[in-house]
């Protein structure tokens, strides 16, 4: 939509920019400095409603409560862990539905976000892509996400991190993705600096070097899940074509490009890439590189054919790791007892709809 148009349609706030909602005030009769007003009392002050927004004229706020939408999604299902871990499962304009989590951790409160509708890798152990990829989402829609999970924190505390490790593969929406973020580091947006901010890759080694030439210190974790291509090729499908020394030649490219040190995640799966063997060969690809494994045990998903590693592997796997010098942290787990590994609280939701309209076909045509 041009931004013409936008002085006589309604507009999503977290999709414009400061200057383009600068451009739609001068539009409609106002000083562009009412557009770093409104996002200071959207991402600052969380005031979602234009009427409350008191240092702005009646007839401006009537405007963008006509015109604007701040969130334009909504939260459908809001689940707390008993470890203090809330997660949203919002629906989306078209009725699509994603999921973001919000994790406390001492003085932490680190935001976990979605950047596609479902996920096209094909990481054969993970909720999110067992539908597949039904769309990528724009800038506003992630933001929108934050918004939401800010709104759950007391006013006195406030975001401090974000890790993009949601559904979807981030750099395959880089654009949006990058957007998005630039918002967050502005002041006038949520004021995160980008040292705080960890960018999760399934490994697209093209847009790894594309996201280093953008120069913003983000941390980059890869998540690798095999030491070989032959076992990576069967666990991450997107593997196929690629090749983990292409993307470790990609990693090593960003960490010259930033000077951050990149972070590899392995989820642990028992009995299939947990063996002391993997553990060496990984400890080879990583002893010469400025690296850091985050090692996940495998949080089961009842629809899928996986389970967690036994503790003595973990601990052997980690020994392993860090007789070679590599630092290596075995993830915690958060939310557990509320699905809070991405994608599960949506699969499971659809699931349940499905069910519920299953019965109603079923009691419609007697057969129930």
């Amino acid at each position: 939509m041009k931004l013409a148009a936008r002085e006589t349609s309604t507009f999503r706030l977290c999709d414009l920019s400061v200057d383009e909602l600068a451009e739609w005030c001068r539009g409609v009769g106002q000083p562009a400095y009412r557009a770093r007003q409104g996002f200071h009392w959207g991402f600052q002050k969380r005031v979602m409603d234009p009427e409350r927004m008191d240092d702005l004229p009646k007839p401006f706020r009537q405007l963008l409560g006509e015109r604007c939408e701040i969130l334009s999604s909504h939260v459908v299902r809001h689940l707390v862990s008993q470890d203090g871990t809330e997660k949203l499962l919002l629906e989306l304009r078209d009725g699509r539905t994603v999921e973001c989590v919000l994790m406390r951790g001492g003085r932490r409160r680190t935001a976990c976000i979605s950047t596609q509708v479902g996920c096209g890798m094909g990481c054969v152990f993970c909720a999110s892509g067992l539908k597949g990829l039904e769309r990528n989402l724009s800038r506003g829609e992630i933001l929108e996400q934050l918004l939401h999970l800010q709104r759950l924190l007391p006013h006195e505390e406030k975001l401090t991190n974000i890790v993009v490790m949601g559904m979807g593969e981030p750099l395959a929406n880089l654009g949006e993705v990058i957007a998005a973020l630039e918002r967050v580091l502005d002041e006038q947006g949520l004021g995160i600096g980008a040292r705080r901010i960890t960018l999760s890759t399934v490994g697209l080694p093209e847009k790894m070097r594309q996201l280093a030439d953008l120069g913003h210190p983000f941390t980059l974790a890869v998540s690798l899940h095999a030491p070989n291509d032959r076992l990576r090729d069967r666990l991450v499908r997107a593997n196929t074509g690629i090749g983990i020394r292409a993307i470790l030649e990609a990693a090593d490219y960003y960490f010259e490009r930033t000077g951050r040190r990149v972070s590899y995640e392995y989820v642990l799966l028992g009995g299939l890439n947990d063996h002391p063997t993997h553990a060496r060969q990984l400890a080879a690809l990583l002893e010469d590189r400025c690296a850091h494994v985050n090692l996940i045990p495998m949080n089961p998903v009842p629809s899928l054919p996986f389970r967690a590693p036994k503790a003595a592997r973990v601990r052997r796997f980690v020994e392993s790791l860090e007789r070679k010098g590599i630092a290596v942290t075995v993830r915690k787990r958060k939310g557990a007892d509320i699905d809070a590994a991405c994608g599960q609280l949506r699969l499971r939701v659809d699931a349940s709809e499905s069910c519920r309209e299953d019965g109603a076909r079923s009691e419609r045509s007697g057969t129930g």
